[in-house]
């Protein structure tokens, strides 16, 4: 069942961590002394926050990093209601006031206060929905405003040294270039890509099936270079990779792609490792995240002339506002642009 569907109308707070601008729902335990970690001793709140995170995980489909992310955001707000003695399932709007002001104080973005604030509102709404609560007032208070920023995306010479950044001679190297050819053929998230069954792929018309928020299905093709990289790495590196399993009496990575050299399927987060140690070899700024490959897909396949509706498709965006951030053009692509349409450029 899609996020934004399910009991009584759903949960239309709930944000999946793929489309934040960073890849990641920002997440606050234990970040501060004033907001600190940990969860409140009420036990009716946190019997009605294990049944939220039941929810999400489970009926609402959201992907494990996400999951994560509001169950650190639940526990921190959970913590600061038990050190100010405030009853966590009714607070008055005055003491989510004085909450999100201490996440201000605590010099947190506003992206980090309104993902709480998301978190939070979210929960209340399953919890009246489930009769935990009559009425809530954090619908009441106002959402941060968000300064609206361009994607990161990677420029054409970085994307060259990261692609050949993988060392070919070694089965991990094979599977890494099939990692980066995949992100840079398909748009995923990284945690669809982790997802990756061998059964994900159809040869016969070089696709990929994609699984996005909600258990929502879609299907990409792949250029065949990436398709090319894919196959050598199944062909050539994994099975050496995953003769590790039997060493370890391990079958957990036998119908995954991306599998370690002990034969586990990698999860999210050591594909992000493996990014990242690539971006580095390959001398990228040290801000660039996995999630920069999906706003670089997007806006290359715009600058090439693919419609909106197209690459909505091809990124899985529920709406068709999400997608329309791509449209932005960097100020350096402006430039070349008036440099090369211009009559005196």
């Amino acid at each position: 069942m899609p996020a934004d569907q399910g009991l009584s109308g759903g949960l239309p707070e709930v944000q999946a961590a793929g489309d934040t601008p960073d890849g990641e729902v920002p997440r606050a335990r234990g970040a501060s002394p004033t907001v600190g970690s940990g969860a409140s001793g009420d036990a009716a709140y946190l019997q009605a926050l294990d049944g939220f995170i039941a929810y999400i995980s489970r009926v609402a489909g959201l992907s494990p990093e996400t999951v994560r992310a509001y169950e650190g955001h639940l526990e921190a707000y959970g913590a600061w209601v038990a050190r100010a003695g405030v009853d966590p399932l009714r607070p008055s709007v005055r003491e989510l006031r004085r909450y999100l002001a201490d996440f201000r104080a605590a010099r947190y973005a506003p992206r980090t206060v309104a993902a709480h604030l998301s978190a939070i509102r979210s929960f209340f709404k399953w919890c009246e929905l489930e009769g935990i609560v009559t009425a809530s007032v954090v619908s009441t208070i106002q959402t941060p405003k968000i300064p609206q920023t361009l994607p990161k995306t990677i420029e054409g010479s970085q994307m060259d040294r990261l692609l050949a950044a993988p060392d070919l001679t070694c089965p991990e190297g094979l599977r890494d270039a099939c990692m980066l050819e995949l992100f840079y053929a398909t748009g995923a998230r990284i945690s669809e890509l982790a997802a990756l069954d061998l059964e994900s792929f159809d040869a016969s018309d070089r696709t990929v099936r994609l699984f996005g928020k909600g258990s929502k299905e879609r299907v990409v093709p792949v250029y065949r270079r990436a398709f090319d990289a894919m196959r050598r790495y199944v062909t050539e590196g994994r099975g050496e990779l995953l003769a590790g399993a039997g060493r370890h009496e391990n079958t957990a990575g036998l119908h995954a792609l991306f599998i370690s050299r002990r034969g586990n399927r990698m999860d999210a987060a050591a594909l992000r490792y493996r990014f990242r140690a690539l971006a580095r070899k390959a001398g990228l700024p040290a801000d660039i995240t996995p999630h920069a490959m999906r706003h670089t897909f997007a806006t290359d396949l715009l600058a090439g002339g693919a419609d909106l509706r197209s690459v909505q498709e091809l990124l899985g965006h529920a709406s068709l506002s999400t997608t329309q951030l791509y449209t932005h053009l960097t100020p350096e692509r402006l430039k070349a642009a008036v440099h090369q349409a211009h009559p005196r450029g």
